[in-house]
Order: C-alpha cells, then sequence, then structure tokens
C-alpha cells in the first residue's frame, strides 16, 4: 500500500505543482532552465507513473471493501465513461460546441472517469485512487479558472461544430475499443 501511495502523491503532486505553487516551479524553471526542468518532470512523471501503477496492483491484493455499489450503478458508470471518451476527443481537437463549453475537456473526462469508476468500485485502493483523481481535477479546474481570468490562459474560439462531429466518432470508437478489449488486456479487470 506504501508504494500505491507513494506513487499517487508524487503523480498528482507533480501534476499539481503549476496550481498549486507557481512560483516555486518557475524558480525552478529559472535556476535549472526549461529543457533540464521538462526532463526532470519527464522522469518524475514516469517514475511516479510507474510506482502508481505496480503500487496499485499489490494494494488491491492487501485491502478491504469499503462499500459494495448496487448493479444498476454499473450501467451508469458504462454511460458516464461515453460521455468521459467524448469529452476527453474533444480536448485534442479544434475547438467546436463541446470543447467551447466543458471549458477544459481533458481536466473534465478526467473528473467523469473518475466519478463514474467511483460509482462503481467500492474497493479501498480503487476508492482511493479515484477519489485523489477527482480531487485533482476539481482543483486543475479552479486553478485553470484563475489562470483564465488573470489572462495567463486565453479562452477557447469556436473554429467548428465538425470537431464534435469528429468528437462523437472518435469517442465511440476509443469506447468500443475499452469495451471490448482495451479495459481487460490494460486494467485486467472486464467491463461487462
Amino acid at each position: 500500500m506504501l508504494m500505491f501511495l507513494v506513487g499517487l502523491v508524487l503523480f498528482i503532486g507533480i501534476h499539481l505543482l503549476r496550481a498549486l505553487a507557481p512560483a516555486a516551479r518557475q524558480g525552478m524553471i529559472d535556476s535549472m532552465g526549461a529543457n533540464a526542468f521538462r526532463g526532470l518532470y519527464s522522469v518524475v512523471t514516469i517514475a511516479s507513473f510507474c510506482l502508481l501503477v505496480y503500487g496499485f496492483g499489490e494494494a488491491r491484493l492487501d485491502t478491504g471493501i469499503l462499500y459494495e455499489p448496487p448493479v444498476f450503478l454499473r450501467h451508469l458508470t458504462l454511460l458516464l465513461m461515453l460521455v468521459a471518451m467524448i469529452v476527453l476527443v474533444a480536448g485534442f481537437l479544434p475547438t467546436g460546441y463541446i470543447a467551447l463549453y466543458t471549458k477544459h475537456p481533458q481536466v473534465l473526462s478526467v473528473k467523469i472517469w473518475a466519478f463514474a469508476h467511483l460509482l462503481a468500485n467500492g474497493e479501498t485502493a480503487q476508492v482511493i485512487l479515484f477519489a485523489a483523481f477527482l480531487a485533482w481535477g476539481v482543483v486543475m479546474r479552479i486553478s485553470l479558472k484563475r489562470r483564465e481570468r488573470s489572462g495567463e490562459i486565453t479562452p477557447k474560439v469556436f473554429q467548428s461544430a465538425r470537431y464534435d462531429l469528429f468528437a462523437v466518432v472518435g469517442g465511440l470508437l476509443i469506447y468500443g475499443l475499452f469495451v471490448m478489449k482495451l479495459h481487460t488486456w490494460l486494467i485486467g479487470v472486464s467491463v461487462m
């Protein structure tokens, strides 16, 4: 469990550096240079992700069940994950209505993913993982909103509704792949 928690804290922490400690982050960039900072950031991200994944697998063997979700919540999770995939894809495309109105689609996608998985999973390590990512998403959204108000981030400008169509088609494809095989292959748990 310790390896999982260390990996989770490091992974979430490095991804909250700009939101919670922008001056410290800028100080590191100024003292070591932008390229060295990016290299260090990448190494810490990869190492913490590996700790998180390995530690999560180990923690699942040791921790118990906090709650047993009702079966209907699994169906709701499937529906929410479809929305999460569409919103995620919209975040990587030029701005359509989905990206415009969700403001920060990738962050929203992580929040939907985490919330959906909290509905369907009651095992302790899973609850800790998904609650941490949901909290990260909330903090990031607040931070991004503040950065937008200060002018550090420029708001998205609508480009075309066709990108919404691409987001829906791409999200459906990725969702279908995850439901049919990828979730089982990557996570070791069948969706169905």
